[in-house]
Order: C-alpha cells, then structure tokens, then sequence
C-alpha cells in the first residue's frame, strides 16, 4: 500500500512569512523631503514609524521648527543611524528676505516681532534687499546677532532701484541718500550726460562719501 505524503504548512512558517510581508510593506525608502513640510505618510515611507511621524507632526504643529539639519537630528523620535541614513537627503529652503512674511520672519533665531517688523520696513525702504548683509544697518542688528542666522537665508534679486528717474522726494526716502544727497543726484542728472550716470561718478562729485557709495555699489541699480 502506498502512502502520500501532503506537506501542510506549519504555523510557524506561516508567522515567518506573515513577517516577511509586513517588512515588505514597510521597506524603507530615501528620497528629498523637508522636515518642516513632509507629510507623516511619506516619513513613514522614510522609515518612521505611524507613532513617530505624529510626534514629529505634533511638533510643528505646536510651532516648532526643523532650522538646520542638525535640528531634525536631535528630535528624540530621529534615532542616530536614521539620521544618517536621511541626512543627505533632508533639504531645509532657505528663508528669503525678499519674499518673507513676519511668520517667516520670527522663525529665524533672535528675530522676534520687532525686528521682523523692522526687517519689512526696511525692506520697503530699500526697494528690496540686494544682499543678505544689509541686515546689519538696521539699529542693535550687529554682527554675531548676523551670524547666528546668515545660513539660514537668502536674497532674491529685488526690482532694480530706479535711482536715475526718481524725484528727489522719492530718492530722499531711501536709507543711504537722504534729503541733501537726493537734491545733489537731481542737479548732477540735470547737468550731465548720461553716459556718467553712476555711483563712481557720483562719488568723484562729493555727492557720495566712500561708505554710502559702497553700500550703493552692492545694490541692483536699474540702468539709466
């Protein structure tokens, strides 16, 4: 008489196979993403699991922010070797000053609502920022206050300044010119050429000093 043999599976393999779909379904994936922005769906995609991508949303949502890398890396839910798994991939935009509300603004460290307020009517008066450093005009705004945040913004190009066809009381307004200057550029562009319509040649006028002529040299200009 002859036997057949059914080979059943076993529970226990079953369990192994059960296991090695789940781990299937959670393989983890690296891509680009902004930790201030990702959504929990992909940073379990990422890795993380459901539990850990609600607390990271949890904290922005109370207000708090990714400002660096480093910032995401000390998040207590960020496990060391994840961090470096993610670290090449994690992409923070820079906050721009041309383009910033005050939310944005107040995000900075040390910027709190009144130099975000300061920030925005100095941008106003500038026609925009043309470089970051133009910060450091505005009052009690020095250098290690500059530092703690140069890596966290940018400058976008700003509307080139009309400073060749503005009135004299529009020139006026701006921070580096002022009433006597403005009047001077009016009766300098009323009694020369075009062609000598610039900073070098307002400075070899006297109608700029060095310093004013320097920081006028650093802006975007529209040409005569």
């Amino acid at each position: 008489m002859i036997r057949e043999t059914v080979r059943k599976n076993s529970p226990h393999k079953q369990l192994v196979r059960d296991h090695g779909a789940r781990l299937a379904r959670t393989r983890t994936e690296t891509f680009p993403f902004d930790p201030n922005t990702v959504s929990t769906e992909d940073l379990q995609r990422l890795g993380f699991t459901p539990r850990q991508a609600e607390s990271i949303d949890r904290y922005r949502q109370k207000g708090g922010r990714f400002r660096r890398k480093e910032d995401f890396a000390k998040s207590y839910v960020v496990a060391d070797s994840v961090y470096r798994r993610l670290e090449p991939f994690i992409r923070i935009p820079r906050i721009d000053l041309n383009r910033a509300d005050s939310l944005a603004l107040v995000s900075l460290p040390g910027i709190g609502a009144y130099f975000a307020s300061k920030i925005l009517a100095y941008r106003e008066q500038l026609n925009g920022f043309s470089y970051p450093e133009q910060l450091m005009d505005l009052y009690r705004f020095d250098k290690d206050k500059y530092d703690g945040l140069k890596d966290l913004i940018t400058v976008s190009t700003p509307v080139p300044y009309p400073l060749w066809t503005l009135d004299e009381k529009a020139l006026s307004s701006h921070p580096y010119i002022g009433k006597e200057t403005a009047r001077s550029i009016r009766i300098y562009r009323e009694n020369t050429s075009k062609e000598k319509w610039d900073i070098e040649s307002l400075e070899k006028a006297g109608i700029l000093d060095k310093e004013t002529a320097g920081k006028l040299s650093r802006c975007v200009i529209a040409a005569p």
